[in-house]
């Protein structure tokens, strides 16, 4: 089993960032969460990755080259030219970095880099997000259903306090600040997906979550693996501090590694 993550956007809403690396490539405790989205599913046995590079994806290519560098004891000899790897802390991952396009939307990205996938299922994620999320509960869900998508589904926590408000009425009767759901699920963007989903996908131009998605619930082809733990996406700034200040309490939810 395969991971493929999405890592060629422009993260136009994190520009602070983005405009010298791709948001994947965006540090959490000292390492891009790309990273991080990789250690949750090494923790549960997933170990070989495509990632999906696009914009600025030299930055992402220059960083896995040089990890196993950084993370190693190493002998340099100039008389013969050689490098010696030594002792190595790095992850026995087997990555594969696959160029998308600069432009090209996520649906093309999940169709070109299909040939590096190996087998009849493979999982998907975004590059900036991380969840506590059971990857091994939702295989085996996948497994049973036997439908094409699995998509994990979250209840977020509101960013703005509701009220209800009749038509025709201006008094509010009743308050709640941030409620948690409230009964409405969001696509956390943890997949598990079957190889056929390629013939929904037309090509470079094709948005995943619109066409082909779409198209797939239509057929009832569609199931939701509900998480109801932790799941925080990296949609801008704020979101950024917010996970480095979870990072630096040291607990993080995400952490399923030791």
């Amino acid at each position: 089993m395969k991971a493929m993550i999405l890592a060629g956007g422009f993260g136009s809403r994190i520009s602070e960032e983005s405009t010298v690396r791709p948001k994947p490539m965006v540090e959490i405790g000292g390492m891009p969460i790309l990273w991080h989205i990789m250690k949750i599913y090494a923790s549960f046995g997933i170990s070989e990755f495509v990632v999906c590079c696009g914009y600025k994806g030299h930055v992402i290519k220059e960083w896995f080259s040089d990890y196993l560098i950084r993370s190693s004891d190493v002998t340099f000899d100039f008389n013969d030219n050689s490098t010696t790897i030594h002792t190595s802390v790095a992850e026995p991952w087997k990555v594969t970095l696959a160029d998308t396009g600069l432009t090209t939307m996520t649906g093309g990205r999940i169709k070109r880099a299909l040939e590096y996938v190996d087998g009849d299922q493979f999982c998907l994620t975004y590059g900036d997000g991380v969840s506590d999320i059971d990857i091994a509960a939702s295989l085996a869900f996948h497994k049973k259903h036997g439908k094409k998508v699995t998509m994990t589904a979250v209840q977020p926590d509101q960013r703005f306090g509701v009220f209800p408000l009749a038509p025709g009425e201006e008094a509010i009767t009743h308050f709640r600040e941030k409620p948690k759901g409230d009964a409405v699920w969001t696509n956390a963007g943890f997949f598990v997906l079957d190889r056929s989903v390629a013939d929904y996908i037309d090509g470079d131009e094709t948005v995943w979550e619109v066409g082909p998605m779409q198209k797939l619930a239509g057929e009832g082809e569609v199931m939701a693996f509900r998480h109801r733990g932790f799941w925080q996406p990296m949609d801008n700034l704020n979101d950024k501090n917010t996970l480095e200040n979870i990072w630096q309490g040291g607990n993080p939810p995400w952490k399923h590694w030791s």
